[in-house]
């Protein structure tokens, strides 16, 4: 029972750690707005689309679809279409 508790409670301090994260950039980004530091604004802006695509970019997305349970995944094309016969040109039936 000990660890459900446990695990609840660090979700919940992640979860509020995130919302500080968020409240604290906020706070930045209204003063910024409020000062007219839209230069300093402006760059901070692209750093973080910056260490996001950077984040993105190192992301082994290729081995996390192959380490998945083993199944077909649905989410590619062939996977979707495979089994499936074509009716068009058919006449429907009467």
């Amino acid at each position: 029972m000990s660890t459900i508790t446990n695990a609840a409670n660090a979700r919940r301090r992640r979860r509020m750690i995130t919302y500080l994260w968020i409240l604290a950039l906020a706070i930045l980004t209204i003063s910024l707005i409020y000062w007219e530091k839209t230069a300093l604004l402006y760059i901070l802006a692209t750093l973080g689309v910056t260490a996001l695509l950077v984040i993105v970019a190192r992301a082994d997305l290729a081995r996390s679809e192959t380490v998945s349970t083993g199944t077909r995944d649905a989410t590619n094309a062939t996977d979707i279409g495979s089994g499936v016969t074509s009716t068009f040109g058919s006449k429907p039936p009467r």
